[in-house]
């Protein structure tokens, strides 16, 4: 019997076939999924933390790594809808999950249809300055109304938010929101992974590479961005609304400049256009800041910038670039991992 046929060898062979991205997604589910049972309290509390900011930063892949479209305006949908479901356990008394999830997806949705109306739906294709500048400054006016809203707290923000409950259940943080969160950010990711795989993901990314011959083959890129776009307002409102009941207070920040700048990095950081690399970037950010704030305190954000450049420096494609080769990122679709057959074998499969 040759060894290489073997049920070993066979395996192996399964194995090495296998996208170096789905082994990485996997490896990632699997520590997800049971990090509650090795951490302390404060940990998990920071865990639920980094998977909401990671439900965040894949709303901006989305869009960015996949349509092209840099947004600075993700902190605004993302904000919104905390603010909305905040005054919404405040002022009517409303905390059921299917009441106020549903309604920060929405507040994303349609915030994220007027912004797109404004800077992607013009007489000409808008340009990516144009579009980066159009939300930055609609997250700007959007932190400024926070601030001096009295309505909304102004500068204090909204706290002592009521816990979201489930069937008169209160979901206190912890393990509970945490397997929360873990399980809504498992099923966004799968409908992004399969929509940027879909027909509609590959008029994305020849979007996003050329324009001009997605236009000449009868698609309208305007279209797609918008679809994208407000899918994208929709999947950062959801992580609004988590955040919200989580951290217990909404304030301005939330919708501000800086965390839309942060989001960005997450990606930047982790690997643009492979969804997964937004996850892996807010978790490396939010724990480097977390540990160089503690030791460096006052210094930390020059430290935390350096290390950032120097990665991005060496290594434009991210951390998941270290172990993802190029193929497997945006814009490649079908299985690429079967090795080419010989030319003999293609001759008889001719025959």
């Amino acid at each position: 019997m040759n060894p290489a046929d073997s049920p070993r060898a066979a395996v192996s062979a399964a194995w090495s076939r296998l996208p170096v991205i789905l082994l990485v997604e996997i490896a990632l589910l699997v520590a997800f999924a049971v990090l509650p049972a090795f951490l302390e309290y404060f940990w998990v509390v920071f865990a639920t933390r980094v998977l909401i900011l990671g439900l965040l930063a894949l709303s901006i892949d989305l869009i960015w790594g996949y349509a092209g479209i840099l947004c600075f305006g993700q902190a605004l949908f993302f904000g919104a809808a905390a603010y909305t479901v905040a005054v919404i356990a405040r002022d009517l008394g409303i905390d059921s999950i299917f009441v106020v999830l549903p309604a920060a997806i929405l507040v994303g949705f349609a915030l994220a249809l007027l912004v797109g109306w404004f800077v992607l739906l013009g007489r000409l294709p808008p340009t990516p300055i144009f579009v980066a500048l159009g939300t930055l400054t609609g997250t700007y006016v959007a932190e400024r109304l926070a601030l001096g809203w009295y309505f909304l707290g102004g500068q204090n923000g909204i706290p002592s938010i009521r816990p979201m409950t489930v069937a008169g259940h209160e979901l206190q943080e912890g393990v509970e929101y945490y397997y929360l969160a873990f399980g809504i950010l498992v099923l966004v990711y799968l409908g992004c992974r399969w929509l940027m795989r879909s027909q509609f993901g590959l008029v994305l990314a020849g979007i996003r590479q050329l324009e001009p011959r997605i236009t000449f083959l009868g698609y309208r890129p305007q279209t797609f961005k918008m679809i994208a776009f407000v899918l994208s307002g929709g999947i950062a409102g959801l992580a609004g609304g988590l955040i919200a009941f989580h951290d217990g207070f909404v304030w301005p920040n939330l919708m501000g400049v800086v965390l839309s700048t942060q989001v960005v990095l997450y990606v930047l950081l982790g690997g643009m256009g492979t969804l997964i690399g937004g996850i892996i970037g807010a978790a490396a950010i939010e724990l480097a800041s977390f540990h160089l704030a503690e030791r460096l305190p006052g210094y930390w954000p020059i430290a935390l910038g350096l290390l950032m450049l120097l990665l991005i420096l060496f290594r434009p494609t991210g951390i998941l670039g270290l172990v993802v080769p190029l193929r497997e990122r945006s814009g490649t679709f079908g299985w690429r991992g079967a090795a080419p057959r010989d030319k003999e074998a293609d001759g008889d499969a001719a025959a």
